[in-house]
């Protein structure tokens, strides 16, 4: 199942760069989608995990200037991170015969920001793409469909699985695999059991504010070493760290950043929770739907589209802000996860605080309509379908 939005964009970024980097979780989809872009043009596709592969980069430039004219796809470009240098060298003397344009599609499991530890020499000559997990905008629109989403997540073979059983094993399987094989590759200090612990903690506390001291003491770990941990996972994209929004307002603000595990189906696979009715009835039902909604709104938002949370001391918070490009200003987004959608005190205080340029309530159903003066209700395919053509 490829995403036909991330197909496009990496096609558009070919015709504009001479490297596109497309990133993502492991097992998204990136590897696929790779493939659709190698049937339509003349390409060699080399996957960096398997030793035959790596065995022909022995002497990187060599090998790779006689592929000059066709399209390289290099997959998981992390486990050899020094040939972002030797493609700097490739890419410059293409252009000097040139060939400006597709010469290379990298696709790694991990981060723009640790990629470019290992990339900066690309500045200027790779465009980065990166790759979600299937979204609200990528499935049937119908709430059978949307409800799968929430509960098995956006991996493609979590969501077309059989069974909910069978998604649930799949995904426990790929945690498993991040814990064994990602961990110690990309922090290899780090312990994968005590990672495991916190990404447990971190499900269980979906939403919740950072607080790196109560974690560290539940690990018996020191704070940075916390900080580290949740570093790795915001890396790895599997984690979100939603910043506090920074006002100018007289009021004491929350400092500290809220935590969110990005994928809802990794999110219930840590918990345990194979159903529907489990879901219904697990305490993190409503942190697990506002991660749901966020995680599907920032996907469908423009890409330079600043997210954050405002909560003051005193109680006014909006569970999500958008400073959208241009002079489209700014947006506070209120998240329900019943039917109806109805903003509390601390809403409203907040929109008075901050004064944004429009305001929704997202809610679990299909209809639209105004519920204050300036406040819309929306549901939530309809609001990520707002954000894609704002």
């Amino acid at each position: 199942m490829i995403g036909r939005r991330a197909l496009e964009i990496v096609q558009q970024g070919l015709r504009r760069q001479a490297a596109v980097g497309l990133i993502g979780p492991r097992q998204v989809g990136k590897t696929t989608l790779a493939h659709a872009i190698a049937e339509e043009r003349d390409s060699l596709y080399l996957d960096l995990e398997a030793g035959a592969d790596r065995a022909k980069l022995a002497d990187p430039a060599l090998f790779l200037e006689s592929y000059a004219d066709r399209l390289v796809i290099l997959d998981e470009i992390h486990r050899v991170p020094a040939l972002f240098q030797e493609l700097r060298g490739l890419i410059d003397r293409g252009r000097r015969r040139g060939r400006r344009t597709g010469r290379f599609l990298v696709l790694g499991s991990a981060s723009i920001d640790l990629l470019r530890q290992s990339g900066e020499s690309l500045a200027g000559r790779i465009e980065y793409v990166a790759l979600n997990p299937l979204d609200i905008l990528e499935v049937e629109a119908d709430r059978k469909d949307r409800d799968a989403l929430w509960l098995r997540g956006g991996f493609p073979d979590s969501f077309l699985a059989e069974s909910d059983r069978d998604s649930l094993v799949y995904r426990q399987n790929l945690v498993r695999t991040y814990l064994e094989r990602d961990v110690p590759q990309f922090g290899p200090r780090i312990a994968a059991e005590a990672l495991g612990r916190l990404w447990t903690m971190l499900a269980h506390g979906q939403g919740t504010l950072l607080n790196a001291s109560k974690l560290a003491g539940n690990l018996s770990v020191t704070s940075p070493t916390v900080s580290a941990y949740v570093d790795l996972l915001v890396d790895l994209l599997l984690l979100r760290r939603l910043r506090p929004y920074q006002a100018n307002v007289r009021k004491r603000l929350v400092k500290s950043p809220k935590l969110y595990l990005r994928d809802s189906g990794l999110l219930h696979a840590l918990l345990g929770i194979e159903g529907h009715a489990a879901l219904s009835g697990h305490p993190v039902v409503g942190a697990s739907w506002e991660g749901f909604v966020i995680e599907s709104l920032l996907a469908a938002a423009p890409e330079t589209t600043a997210a954050s949370f405002y909560r003051t001391a005193a109680g006014a918070e909006i569970d999500l802000l958008l400073e959208l490009p241009g002079k489209r200003g700014l947006w506070a987004v209120e998240i329900k996860r019943g039917l109806t959608a109805k903003p509390g005190k601390g809403f409203h205080n907040a929109r008075q605080d901050l004064k944004p340029a429009r305001c929704f309530v997202v809610h679990a159903g299909d209809d639209r309509y105004p519920i204050a003066e300036g406040v819309e209700a929306i549901g939530l395919p309809a609001m990520a379908d707002l954000l894609l053509n704002a």
